[in-house]
Formats: structure tokens, C-alpha cells, sequence
């Protein structure tokens, strides 16, 4: 008989409170898809932390997963409109091929991954200085800090990027 990597606390919370954060999900969303999809992702991601046996309450707590699930997609969702309506206005001579448009966006979906987390100032810093090309007096002035907190706030954000795509 093989092992069961899964713990017995894991499968009463997903045993118990499946079905409940699915339908949770299908309503907040309107899409039975996307619904078990972040389900599945919410589970797999108390796997991963291994949190399962401290969870005091289980569907307030899943909740809270979800939605920073939730937001992770929509945020992800917005960065790929913005990608592909860039595109949209390109001649199509300078169109990238379909495998290189694929590419491009993972890339913006493994940077968008690789800087969630970073406090709000370090994250816009890195986005000012990487895609709109602004120097650092031109960030330090958007952003009303100094120089100096612009190049610890990229040296902060270019070592996060570096460690997190390694």
C-alpha cells in the first residue's frame, strides 16, 4: 500500500470545505472554471506551507487565501490586457510571432510573481525606472523621496528579481 503524502488534516479541510469555498468562489467570480481552478490553488497552497494543523478557522482562513488568489489573477489579467493592447497598436510588421508574444508575456507574469510582495514604493520604483525609462531624479520626484531612497529602493527591488528568477 503506498504512502499518502497528503496529511489527514489536510484532507478533512479540503474533505470539509471544498465544496463550500468552490461554490464561495463561483459566485464572487461568475465562472465555474476560474472558480475550481482557485480552489485547487487555495488547497495547494496550504500544502506548500504546510499550515494546514494551525488553521483555527478553516473557511475564514481559506477565504483570505482566495482572495489574495483572487487578486494575484487580476492583477496578472491586467498586466496581459496591457501587453496585448500595446500590441494592438504596433504595425504588423513589427508584430512579434505568436511564440515570441507567448514568451514576452510568461516573462511579465514570472516578474510580476518575482516582485508581489515588495513593499508598494520599492515595486513602483523598479516599474519607473525598468518600463517607462524615468532617471532617478524623475522617480525620486513622482515618488517625493530622495535620490537616495530611489537607488536603495532599486538595488532593493533588482536583488529581490535577481534571487526570485534565479
Amino acid at each position: 500500500m503506498p504512502d499518502n503524502p497528503i496529511s489527514p488534516t489536510v484532507e478533512s479541510l479540503y474533505s470539509d470545505h471544498h465544496g463550500w469555498l468552490y461554490g464561495w468562489l463561483r459566485r464572487k467570480l461568475g465562472d465555474s472554471f476560474a472558480a475550481a481552478d482557485l480552489a485547487q490553488d487555495t488547497f495547494v497552497s496550504i500544502l506548500t506551507a504546510s499550515s494546514a494543523s494551525q488553521i483555527q478557522e478553516p473557511r475564514p482562513f481559506l477565504a483570505t487565501i482566495a482572495r489574495r488568489l483572487i487578486a494575484n489573477r487580476y492583477r496578472r489579467q491586467l498586466l496581459e490586457n496591457a501587453y496585448l493592447d500595446m500590441l494592438a497598436t504596433l504595425p504588423e510588421a513589427l508584430m512579434p510571432s505568436p511564440e515570441a508574444q507567448y514568451l514576452a508575456l510568461e516573462a511579465l507574469r514570472q516578474l510580476d510573481q518575482a516582485l508581489n510582495g515588495l513593499p508598494p514604493r520599492v515595486k513602483e520604483a523598479f516599474l519607473l525606472a525598468h518600463f517607462e525609462e524615468l532617471s532617478y531624479l524623475e522617480i525620486a520626484t513622482r515618488l517625493k523621496v530622495s535620490i537616495s531612497s530611489v537607488k536603495q529602493y532599486l538595488t532593493r527591488a533588482n536583488r529581490h528579481c535577481l534571487f526570485a528568477l534565479a
